[in-house]
């Protein structure tokens, strides 16, 4: 979502999208140590194809669900929520 996406919920709408799209850090960490021991072990058995991005893929879209819900509370902060 961009900050003009937040800026036109609602106030409820986005006190519900602030709560589904919590982030969990430890679960977080686990899926991408679990996501790098598969990049490792794609690079020793020299399978550089689909094994290979798609981890990386996941492991962009967890790295990336943080500034979402900073930007999320950034919008809650403005609207004194």
């Amino acid at each position: 979502m961009t900050p003009q996406e937040l800026s036109k919920l609602s106030d409820k709408e986005l006190l519900e999208a602030a709560k589904n799209n919590k982030p969990s850090p430890i679960i977080d960490a686990f899926f991408i140590g679990f996501l790098v021991g598969i990049l490792i072990y794609g690079a020793a058995a020299n399978a550089w194809g689909f094994s290979f991005l798609l981890p990386l893929f996941l492991i962009y879209l967890l790295l990336k669900k943080p500034k979402k819900y900073e930007m999320l509370k950034n919008e809650l902060k403005a609207r004194n929520l």
